[in-house]
């Protein structure tokens, strides 16, 4: 598969500290990809990067074979920013008719109105419009030159749940129409785990998890042994058991959470501990992730256990 993004070795320095660490990754075309991470994991530093706004200290960056920085290479790219100022008494259709005639071969301005579901709203000020349906506005803008390669960083931001339902609706037919790219920052979690094809997950400027959602949950190692408890169970029974980390209730449903899901079902038909209806599932994404930051935590490393060395002190900037 053809590759839209290339990273090499791509590390940002500002003043003392590298805000993004030795950071490798080939993104294929037509991927939907999630750049997930807390605070600070250097997820904007890296679109910024990806964006051609700033330089690599060291690394390279290609994006469709060419230099982000490149006007050759943008034209080609859309972007919907987490925050953006809208200009006062201009209408959105007249916003989107602007916006594409930018380009060359823009996407029908209609047709951006209906995948924004803006159609109703189109002599109304964008200004006027609520914070839910600015940010479809954007998205709308972002799409205007049918770019091959779509940068979205926290797009639901401001939206309700139905609003964020047809959005990745939308944004999915999207993907799927002649290859495009997608990169996509988002605190949705269970969003992400519906819509990504692959997860990079950050932490202090590297990437530590890099896998299709399904990867990154079995990384993590969570699993979930469920039952029904009888009268007699309590929660110091449960606590007895070989490998458990966390017990939750509800009523009388058990929720275990262990590494080790065999050996827990083992114990408690061994120890015939009173329960029926047993369960073992998966965490979802949002579980992984922060058992992945509180493990890096804990260990002072990255998951995938690699040494990035941050001890070159070189200031020069790189062009991607």
């Amino acid at each position: 598969m053809e590759s839209a993004i290339v990273l090499d070795g791509v590390s940002k320095r500002y003043g003392d500290k590298w805000a993004v660490r030795d950071v490798s990754a080939v993104i294929e075309a037509g991927t939907i990809v999630a750049l997930l991470g807390p605070n600070g994991a250097g997820k904007t530093t890296a679109m910024s990067l990806m964006l051609g706004l700033a330089r690599p200290t060291r690394g390279t960056i290609r994006i469709l074979g060419g230099n982000p920085v490149k006007p050759a290479t943008r034209k080609r790219i859309g972007v919907m920013l987490q925050q953006v100022s809208l200009p006062a008494k201009v209408q959105v259709r007249e916003l989107i008719d602007l916006f594409c005639s930018y380009y060359e071969q823009p996407l029908d301005a209609k047709l951006l109105l209906e995948m924004a579901d803006l159609a109703p709203f189109a002599r109304k000020e964008a200004v006027k419009l609520s914070g839910g349906q600015q940010r479809r506005l954007q998205f709308a803008l972002a799409m205007a030159g049918n770019p091959q390669v779509l940068f979205l960083d926290e797009p639901t931001v401001g939206m309700d749940v139905s609003a964020r339902r047809g959005f990745w609706e939308h944004l999915r037919a999207t993907a799927g129409h002649e290859g495009r790219t997608i990169v996509l920052t988002t605190h949705h979690m269970e969003e992400t785990d519906s819509i990504a094809d692959r997860v990079l997950l950050m932490q202090d400027g590297q990437i530590m998890v890099d896998g299709s959602v399904e990867e990154v949950k079995l990384r993590a190692g969570n699993r979930y042994v469920s039952f029904l408890a009888g009268p007699t169970v309590t929660t110091s029974d449960v606590f007895a058991l070989p490998a458990v980390h966390d017990v939750t209730w509800s009523g009388r449903h058990v929720r275990i959470t262990t590494y080790q899901p065999d050996t827990v079902l083992r114990a408690i038909i061994t120890q015939n501990l009173d329960a029926k209806h047993f369960e073992i599932s998966q965490g979802q994404l949002e579980d992984a992730f922060l058992s992945l930051m509180h493990r890096s935590d804990v260990d002072g490393s990255d998951v995938d256990g690699s040494d990035v060395d941050g001890s070159d002190a070189s200031g020069s900037d790189t062009e991607g």
